[in-house]
């Protein structure tokens, strides 16, 4: 006969827990009551004897690194379980119950650096402050110290460089901590060959061009980072990733490995606007991102204006096709048709275009785009019906954003810069557009909590008459995105009984926007328009302005939830109260 005795585990009804340490920061005690397991007992569901003194156990080396971390090398942790040192308890003969558990805790002195060496250092490394003679001696500074000295010697071309060892000294007797960091930087390296791994259906020598890898080039972190950001600007993979090898080839060179995974091939979206006055505005878009397995992306995009406004129906049919893969591995070309009928209260246009240009991305916050094609478009407004323009135009762009947020800035700027020469052809005459719009924030050191929002908006047309130019490239005033208070394109040049389009155009903007809780903001501004019949704005030009408030929203990613009650304060153009409902801010 076999008599089998199982041992069930008494839980913990309820484990009263203490953890004290006197002279030490409100705030060192909350971290250690927070990282302790058994302050943090029932929370973790620790609940039973075994488990507990497990947890005891392993706090006495989270508890004392904790306290090295803030500067204290000498400390003494007791931790009691009913009021016997947990350290001297035997995992195989547990109480059947604890009921307290204290924890005590003397910190000692807090340790100063003395000597604080980092050796040898490659030329412009800077190593953090807080690792310094005298500084407050804390594993995190030593830990900064020895990431600094290493990346130090990867940004001079040591790819391999690493700790070779750390000498770490507590004297207690003057509550000092001395550290010396030896480095071993290893050999200079070029970099080798990128090898491409992972399903994608990119053609590998596509891959390669849009890469640019700095094959020979001396080793830089920099340098691979902008490999891979050129890869992800493509928007054709879901993931990228560059991985150098663990060994140098003999020659001195360092291979990679580049792994891919592409994102769908197809995207498509709706959107839907809905306007007081111009009734709904329903879009979609069709992308394909691989068309030629080369990277490309098809953009087809297509829209119905109007729907139920005051003004007849209008819309658009627009295609873009950009090929990363032709240029350089900072360039790319694309081609663009439209074709469109724009029906406003001032007019009515019909046109159609087709380019041919090249785009260079200079760094994450400048490009610049050039194209060269034929615009043509048929035009009824207040110079006369059925009015004809045929253009050669060669539009030039750059766009410089140095904002911290693309939704909800709050320091930095944006630039958008437009120049496009039309030479005209069949009876049309020819000129230059120019339209620059410029965006500046400041938050005067508040962290965001009172941001000053300035826009400046100018435009001309220069070389032929008003009448002489297709409405679309002149310019009106009022609305959203000029003057908020006014109606939309209320303000333009009088002709007979209708309304015309200025050769020039000023829009200025000023914000004040003031965080009333971590999500709502509130806003007052102020908007001043004017256009002018000459290509420079004189004294004779027709003006008008709008002031008002608004409501912010914050919906995270997405920019703000924007509510803008709005009314004119000069000008002949408006006598009503407007308001703006969007997501992001106006500018």
């Amino acid at each position: 006969m076999a008599v089998v005795v199982a041992l069930a585990p008494t839980t913990l009804a309820a484990l009263e827990t203490t953890l004290t340490a006197p002279g030490a920061s409100k705030e060192l005690v909350e971290r250690l009551k927070e990282t302790s397991s058994v302050t943090t007992a029932e929370k973790r569901g620790l609940d039973t004897p075994l488990e507990i003194l497990s947890a005891a156990l392993s706090d006495y080396r989270t508890l004392v690194q904790i306290l090295y971390d803030e500067g204290y090398f000498s400390p003494v942790v007791s931790i009691k379980l009913d009021g016997q040192e947990a350290a001297e308890l035997s995992s195989l003969s547990v109480p059947v119950q604890i009921k307290r558990a204290a924890i005590t805790i003397e910190t000692g002195p807090s340790f100063k650096f003395g000597a604080a060496t980092v050796q040898p250092l490659a030329a412009d490394t800077e190593l953090p402050e807080a690792f310094a003679t005298g500084k407050l001696a804390t594993t995190g500074a030593i830990q900064q110290a020895a990431s600094a000295g290493v990346q130090g010697w990867r940004d001079a071309g040591h790819a391999k460089a690493d700790v070779a060892g750390q000498t770490v000294i507590a004297r207690h007797a003057q509550a000092r901590l001395d550290a010396q960091i030896d480095l071993d930087p290893g050999r200079r390296l070029t970099f080798g060959k990128m090898f491409i791994k992972g399903d994608t259906d990119v053609r590998h020598r596509s891959i390669e061009k849009i890469a640019g890898f700095p094959s020979g080039d001396v080793y830089s972190p920099e340098k691979i980072q902008k490999v891979g950001t050129r890869l992800r600007r493509t928007g054709t993979f879901n993931v990228v990733s560059l991985q150098e090898r663990e060994t140098a080839n003999p020659d001195g060179t360092l291979d990679f490995d580049a792994t891919f995974e592409d994102l769908p091939k197809r995207r498509l979206t709706f959107g839907v606007e809905l306007a007081s006055r111009d009734g709904v505005d329903v879009t979609a878009t069709w992308t394909h991102r691989n068309m030629f397995r080369r990277a490309e992306r098809l953009r087809f995009e297509a829209a119905i204006r109007n729907i139920g406004g005051a003004e007849d129906i209008d819309g658009r049919i627009g295609l873009r096709l950009d090929q990363p893969d032709r240029l350089g591995p900072d360039d790319n070309t694309f081609w663009s048709a439209l074709l469109e009928r724009r029906n406003t209260e001032n007019y009515n246009v019909t046109l159609a275009s087709l380019a041919y240009g090249a785009r260079r991305t200079f760094s994450d916050n400048l490009y610049a785009e050039a194209s060269a094609g034929f615009q043509w478009s048929d035009a009824d407004d207040a110079y006369g019906s059925g009015r004809k323009f045929r253009y050669f135009i060669v539009p030039f762009r750059s766009e410089w954003d140095k904002r911290d947020s693309k939704v909800s800035a709050t320091r930095g700027f944006y630039l958008d810069s437009q120049v496009m020469p039309f030479v005209g052809f069949s009876g049309t005459d020819t000129g230059i557009r120019l339209f620059f719009d410029s965006r500046a924030y400041t938050s005067l050191g508040t962290g965001g909590r009172l941001v000053l929002a300035g826009r400046a908006q100018l435009g001309s047309v220069i070389g032929p008459p008003a009448d002489g130019v297709t409405p679309d490239f002149l310019f009106f005033s009022g609305g959203a995105g000029t003057v908020r208070g006014q109606p939309f394109e209320s303000l333009g040049i009088p002709v007979g009984t209708g309304i015309a389009g200025g050769k020039s155009f000023i829009g200025l903007s000023g914000e004040i926007r003031g965080k009333v809780t971590d999500s709502l903001s509130l806003v007052g501004f102020y908007d001043y328009g004017v256009v002018d019949t000459s290509s420079f704005i004189g004294s004779g030009a027709e003006d008008h302005s709008g002031a008002g408030i608004g409501v912010r929203y914050d919906l995270g990613g997405f920019g703000p939830l924007r509510f803008d009650l709005a009314y004119p304060v000069s000008g002949p153009t408006g006598d009503g109260l407007q308001f703006y409902i969007g997501i992001g801010q106006a500018f």
